[in-house]
């Protein structure tokens, strides 16, 4: 029976909030007013500690939301102040002194100081630590010291233009001592929302914090992560009025949003590279010419039109075209049918070969598997694939079970991760790591230049991955919903900017 406005009405006011959330589309959108807001992602994060587990996904729920930094990374890619309000830097580039906001206070009420910021920062440095940015950041900083309550002096080892905005990232969010441990499952911060609640499987709740510092900027009461992966039910889910914004939308569904009057929708850019990710250790991806034959397999700008509606750029390593220093090497491998068959025969691989390939359930990897099978199967490579959970995913694929998976890393500046042969697809390259070493300890900028564009063009000769694409982001939101991003330098959501207009 359907719900008069009446019901729905009599329903906000007397349900707990949580079943707010279980009202039918239409009448469920009443029920959250201009309050509230449900945004629709793809992947469920495992865990809500970015400084502490891998997944892009968390920083999407926890970041700048619950949690935050230092600095604040903003949609131009520009870096501004956050929890440090102001910093300088020593001519050397090796020493950073941050002055603290003064006031700021956790969700426990606990006050951010000094001391949290060198806890949270040697906590990442811990040899335990499972902290992603642990290469790209925290090996980096030699000493941390606390003068005073709002002051954080920090000092490197070598000077790093993109400090700052390694800040920024969700790595490198602060915890208080008294609250850390419990992060991955109910983590306190300083942003302007708390967390709430968690129904595993279905969605994370976030209600704003009346003490936060600004509070009576930020116009949303609550907000409702929602986790959708399956393409029609998250158009499903958006028509109903269930979900208010859809974040990374299937390419299928642009159309029908774009027609229809109701709806907003941005496309814009992020750092994304999307790739055919090769397990390095196991043969015969072992050999560089089976890794360059599958690459030489892959028509990319067929893959963009017919996966992504056109909605990318063809590269050819490890690297985004937003990225500064991006060197285009997308033309190192053409598509080659003829070339690929000739470099399997080279390398002595009998045909056909099959290879498992693990898709997780993300749009780019599932809504077309065949172009892929279809692809390799013209060299003589039949795919079996395997459609896994994102938490499968992690536990699987991530940890080094697999031949070949379908990806999008999101992170910017993430190549470091190159250095690391524990890394999931088990690259091991001494030249590489010698590159990375050379690049960090370099002061001069010009040889920096030239040496960041070795680390490009190493990668690529070594077909580590077959890179595929820089994503562009397409997001559909319901008209009057304003503040969202257009455009990604970082996998996060600025709930606190947004509003009903």
């Amino acid at each position: 029976m359907p719900i008069s406005r009446r019901h729905a009405t009599a329903a906000l006011l007397s349900a707990p909030p949580a079943a707010l959330w279980g009202l039918p589309g239409p009448a469920q959108a009443q029920a959250r007013g201009r309050h509230h807001v449900v945004i629709g992602l793809s992947l469920e994060p495992n865990s809500l500690d970015p400084t502490s587990a891998p997944s892009a996904s968390i920083g999407e729920v926890v970041h700048y939301t619950v949690l935050e930094g230092l600095t604040r990374i903003e949609e131009s890619g520009a870096v501004s102040p956050l929890l440090a309000q102001s910093w300088s830097r020593s001519p050397d580039g090796k020493t950073y002194t941050f002055q603290l906001l003064k006031g700021v206070r956790f969700h426990d009420d606990a006050p951010l100081d000094a001391a949290a910021v060198k806890f949270s920062f040697e906590r990442a440095q811990a040899p335990h630590s499972n902290n992603k940015a642990q290469r790209t950041l925290f090996n980096n900083v030699t000493g941390i010291t606390t003068p005073d309550p709002h002051t954080v002096v920090i000092t490197l080892q070598h000077p790093d233009g993109n400090f700052l905005f390694r800040l920024g990232e969700n790595t490198a969010v602060i915890l208080h001592p008294a609250s850390a441990a419990q992060a991955s499952g109910h983590p306190i911060g300083t942003g302007p929302y708390r967390f709430e609640h968690w129904k595993k499987g279905h969605s994370i709740h976030l209600r704003k914090f009346a003490g936060y510092r600004q509070a009576s900027q930020v116009q949303l009461e609550r907000a409702v992560f929602r986790f959708i992966n399956d393409p029609v039910e998250q158009a499903s889910a958006v028509f109903a009025e269930e979900v208010d914004i859809l974040f990374n939308i299937a390419t299928q569904n642009v159309q029908q949003f774009q027609s229809n009057n109701r709806y907003q929708v941005v496309i814009g850019s992020s750092n994304g590279k999307g790739m055919l990710a090769m397990n390095n250790r196991r043969k015969p991806l072992d050999d560089v010419r089976v890794r360059r034959a599958i690459t030489h397999a892959i028509d990319r700008e067929a893959f963009i039109q017919r996966m992504l509606d056109g909605r990318g750029r063809v590269i050819g390593s490890h690297f985004s075209p937003s990225e500064p220093g991006y060197v285009h090497l997308a033309g190192l491998y053409p598509y080659d049918p003829a070339k690929a068959r000739a470099l399997l025969q080279e390398a002595g691989v009998k045909t056909p070969l099959t290879l498992g390939l693990t898709l997780p359930p993300t749009p780019y990897a599932r809504t077309d598997r065949s172009m892929l099978m279809d692809n390799l199967a013209q060299i003589g490579i039949e795919l079996k694939p395997e459609h896994v959970t994102w938490p499968q995913w992690l536990e699987g694929a991530f940890k080094g079970h697999f031949d070949l998976t379908m990806i999008n890393h999101v992170e910017p500046l993430d190549y470091p991760i190159y250095a690391d042969p524990d890394y999931y697809f088990g690259y091991d390259s001494p030249v590489f790591r010698e590159l990375m070493a050379r690049h960090a300890a370099s002061d001069n900028p010009r040889e920096r230049q030239m040496l960041f564009a070795q680390l490009q063009r190493h990668l690529a000769q070594d077909a580590v991955n077959a890179w595929i694409f820089a994503s562009q982001i397409t997001a559909v939101a319901r008209k009057g919903l304003k503040g969202w991003w257009m455009n990604y330098p970082i996998f996060a959501h600025d709930i606190a900017a947004m509003r009903w207009a």
